[in-house]
């Protein structure tokens, strides 16, 4: 069998579409239509990638999330409606993948979900592109590994945080506009940038020794953030 999907979506219009786009690209498609039965075969069967709506019946998307996510690290994408700004930050607050706003084309979904489990799947930086090995104050990394240390204790990171601390610490010094970092870690020539100050927010919290005023992720005020060693 090959990558599994599991598509939770109640509105068998939408559902189908999806489905029907990621079996044409080769996925194995599993699709739920309520939350209860979601969270059932989630954790019955843990898929590589769940595609999440969040207005569900019986149980709402994220506590859906919720429910998986304390059983198993599976990559996330949200469904969300264009206009649901809060559920979409709270999605990505719990530590959601990506979302992709409805209406959306299905070919970017697909493209969205491939690029989600390669990063998810540990797929190799070219050859030169980035050391094995990254280290800043108490932060150390083991890109290979996927490994996070922060005083030697492991902090615990989502695919795109982990991603995004490679690339700010690969690259010292050097300010990157939201829009670059959207480009660059996620692979998006346009999509919302709200997505990455919700990242930069949450990891923050978990390699800054105070979120607050943090040391080495710093905001560069009307430009965009920066890696200090």
């Amino acid at each position: 069998m090959g990558t599994r999907v599991l598509v939770v979506e109640d509105d068998a219009t939408v559902a189908d579409v999806v489905c029907r786009y990621l079996e044409r690209e080769g996925f194995a498609v599993e699709r739920a239509a309520d939350g209860v039965a979601a969270v059932e075969l989630a954790l019955a069967a843990p898929p590589d990638l769940m595609v999440l709506d969040l207005m569900l019946p019986g149980l709402d998307g994220l506590e859906v999330f919720r429910r998986v996510r304390a059983a198993a690290p599976i990559p996330v994408i949200m469904l969300t409606a264009r206009g649901d700004e809060s559920d979409r930050v709270a999605g990505l607050d719990l530590g959601a993948d990506d979302y992709v706003a409805k209406p959306f084309s299905p070919r970017e979904l697909v493209s969205r979900v491939k690029s989600v489990l390669r990063r998810s799947q540990g797929a190799p930086a070219p050859a030169g592109s980035t050391p094995a090995t990254l280290s800043a104050g108490d932060i150390e990394v083991d890109v290979g590994a996927r490994d996070v240390r922060v005083g030697g204790a492991p902090a615990a990171l989502t695919v795109r945080e982990f991603d995004l601390l490679v690339f700010l610490m690969a690259h010292p010094r050097t300010v990157f506009r939201r829009e670059e970092l959207l480009e660059r870690v996620w692979g998006y020539t346009f999509g919302d940038v709200s997505t990455v100050t919700v990242h930069v927010r949450r990891l923050r919290e978990k390699v800054e020794q105070d979120p607050a005023t943090p040391s080495h992720i710093r905001t560069v005020w009307g430009v965009g953030y920066r890696f200090e060693p």
